[in-house]
């Protein structure tokens, strides 16, 4: 099996890595990079887990699948690469950072200084076609993802924020007694005012994470873009 993962994640994924199921996904992914218009660029498939090894996951936000628009997706869950307009869901993720704890909005979405503190940043789909959001559904990414929940379940000591309804459908997954579970409406326009704007999710995840004996995350990002 090639690797796909370059730390502790290849051997976490790899039962489904080496399954039928994705090695149909794999075959699907092959034409479908071929003849259109796919995001994130292949590279950075699997970035999100790239940036946070499993064995050092505090946190996992949980998205839907990739920003469908040009030159977005990096990989990771709600950001976007350095000198890429904000997008709208990520501009209300800001606005309850500083309704919450008080710090101000920066001008880019990349969110690696959050991944490299232990902030898994995963999509429940990991690619999308160019304009056509959740296109790439049911091909086989959710087992992958769904392991990738269940697993870090099991080892326990997570705080799961799960914004909107595709992410709270994975609270199956999540023992909730190992583990802590934050939920509410998306941030997207449609749905923040729902819920979203007020439910404080950046304190609440740091006094969860103190109770299990974790430090919290730092969630003022650099000023400008950080790798």
């Amino acid at each position: 099996m090639k690797t796909l993962i370059h730390n502790d994640w290849q051997t976490v994924l790899a039962p489904v890595f080496d399954g039928p199921v994705y090695g149909k996904l794999h075959t699907f992914l092959k034409e479908e990079y071929r003849t259109q218009t796919i995001y994130p660029e292949m590279h950075h498939i699997f970035q999100a887990f790239e940036w946070t090894p499993f064995a050092q996951v505090k946190v996992v936000i949980l998205g839907q699948d990739p920003y469908h628009g040009p030159n977005q997706a990096v990989g990771a869950s709600f950001a976007v690469a350095p000198g890429i307009p904000l997008p709208p869901s990520l501009k209300n993720i800001y606005k309850e950072l500083q309704s919450d704890l008080g710090i101000a909005p920066v001008t880019h979405g990349y969110l690696k200084a959050w991944a490299k503190q232990g902030v898994l940043l995963l999509n429940a789909v990991l690619t999308v076609r160019d304009g056509q959001a959740y296109s790439h559904q049911h091909q086989g990414w959710e087992e992958l993802t769904d392991a990738a929940i269940a697993a870090l379940s099991d080892r326990g000591g997570v705080v799961f924020i799960l914004w909107g309804n595709a992410a709270r459908a994975k609270t199956a997954l999540i023992d909730s007694t190992k583990n802590a579970i934050i939920a509410s409406p998306h941030p997207s326009p449609l749905s923040a005012s729902r819920g979203f704007f007020g439910s404080k999710p950046f304190s609440r995840t740091n006094a969860a994470l103190a109770q299990m004996g974790e430090s919290p995350i730092d969630w003022q990002l650099p000023s400008s873009p950080q790798d």
